[in-house]
């Protein structure tokens, strides 16, 4: 590593951000109390339908229950996040403050975790090329401030101290992903040719890893990038076992990698066999879990078999496009939840979704109109029911509005200065909210993306310049 980058301050270190995300998230669950979730509803809000999946396999009962009663086997989720909250379970008990604790911090650590990939993303698409440094006099200045607003800007730790759900698993994995993608590509390294500029960045095949960590040159072998692809598709896997909704830009990203070959109509030969390699080992890690389906649910459930009852819920006129809570009642003697006992979940599913399709073609002006609803609440902020905290609310909408608006516009000058990266970067935008706009919208469906829309908004303030005064004698 340069002398440069062995004296630079400690601040400037992603590692040491880390840290100070990960203890300040600690600290707002130990200070705010916040593993202490309401037990009403049999502690249906510890976990929702994983927190009862959970329970199942700690008491024997196998995956499955996803909600009050016993329905039997279930494919409702994905199944990573429950088979850890059902670790938490037998280690610290079912549904006990000490297993929210665990979990908590857990998830505070996979929060914390996406530090040194923001850092490093901003690294590549910015710093690597001397883009939006404004006359800064250490390295990499995008990428500090991009890791340091992950670590401490509130919206960015609100679902690790608050709920017990997979958004900060979701966000860390697919963020490592972009950073392998970013990788493969090539994105911020030194290219045949080129002459860095006095203060230019470059990432170099090969460096070390604390070298690459910091954004320092560092000359060493070639690396290996078919372990990279072998990586790919290991945190793909992972990601469809966590929340399949982002599977669309899987595909999406293995064209970007590719595109630079694929424009040529001449792939290499190891691109294929590196693509082949991600689908391979995509293809292992879901393996388990599709096998498990087969067996037990009798149908080949790739990730999750409840769309067909999400989608449903999102053509009642009751629900007004924006379908909120369980999509089957918790009351084990109500009509609809004894319909899905006795159906069984593949074929209820399937059902609701042949009624949901029915629904939209009697209707599909009034479809339309909902799904343009929840495209505007995805970037917009979705409706809250009053709670008698108006001042909380405004202050929660104003900032998911300006993280909105931040992403958009630092995408927009991204791709208008042609900045490598912004392909991808344009792809997530577009693809991974697609499966949101056409069911419902929450914002914690959004939170995958918001370590790009941390890099972006950065990358968008720096971008700003003084004004220029000219003296005018009088």
């Amino acid at each position: 590593m340069g002398a440069e980058g062995s004296e630079r301050a400690w601040w400037q270190a992603p590692w040491m951000i880390f840290w100070v995300g990960f203890a300040l998230r600690v600290v707002v669950i130990l200070v705010g109390h916040t593993y202490r979730i309401r037990a009403d509803q049999g502690n249906f809000n510890f976990g929702f339908e994983a927190g009862r999946i959970a329970r199942s396999l700690v008491t024997g009962q196998g995956y499955a229950n996803p909600f009050n009663g016993f329905s039997g086997p279930t494919a409702w989720l994905p199944p990573l996040y429950p088979l850890l909250m059902a670790g938490a379970f037998k280690v610290f008990g079912v549904y006990t403050r000490g297993a929210a604790l665990a979990l908590m911090v857990v998830d505070s650590a996979l929060s914390a975790a996406i530090v040194p990939s923001v850092y490093e993303i901003a690294a590549r698409c910015f710093d690597a090329r001397g883009i939006a440094r404004r006359g800064a006099t250490y390295a990499a200045p995008v990428a500090v401030w991009s890791a340091w607003m992950w670590a401490v800007y509130p919206a960015a730790l609100q679902y690790a101290v608050h709920w017990v759900w997979e958004m900060s698993l979701t966000a860390c994995l697919f963020s490592w992903a972009v950073v392998v993608a970013l990788r493969l590509r090539g994105v911020g390294e030194e290219q045949e040719g080129h002459t860095p500029g006095a203060k230019a960045l470059f990432f170099s095949k090969g460096m070390r890893p604390e070298a690459e960590a910091s954004g320092y040159l560092s000359v060493g072998q070639p690396r290996n990038e078919l372990l990279l692809w072998f990586v790919l598709g290991v945190l793909w896997g992972l990601i469809a076992l966590t929340n399949a909704s982002l599977m669309l830009c899987l595909p999406a990203m293995l064209v970007w990698i590719a595109w630079p070959e694929l424009r040529r109509w001449r792939p290499s030969g190891k691109t294929v066999v590196g693509a082949v390699l991600t689908c391979v080992a995509f293809a292992a890690v879901l393996a388990p879990w599709v096998v498990r389906n087969v067996r037990v649910m009798g149908a080949p459930v790739l990730t999750r078999d409840n769309f067909g009852v999400e989608f449903y819920e999102s053509t009642l006129e009751r629900n007004d496009g924006f379908p909120w809570g369980t999509t089957v009642p918790l009351w084990t003697g109500d009509p609809e939840y004894r319909q899905y006992v006795r159906m069984g979940e593949i074929a209820f599913a399937k059902m609701r979704g042949e009624q949901a399709k029915a629904r939209i073609r009697a209707r599909p002006w009034r479809t339309a109109k909902w799904t343009l609803d929840r495209f505007l609440f995805f970037w917009d902020g979705t409706p809250h029911a009053a709670n008698g905290h108006l001042a909380n609310e405004f202050l929660r909408q104003v900032s998911y509005c300006f993280l909105s608006v931040c992403g958009l516009l630092g995408l927009g000058l991204m791709i208008r200065r042609r900045v490598e990266g912004a392909g991808l970067f344009a792809l997530i935008f577009l693809l991974l909210p697609l499966p949101y706009y056409l069911v419902t919208v929450q914002p914690r469906f959004r939170h995958p993306m918001e370590p790009l829309i941390a890099v972006l908004a950065v990358f968008l303030f720096r971008s700003t310049e003084k004004k220029r005064v000219e003296s005018r004698g009088l």
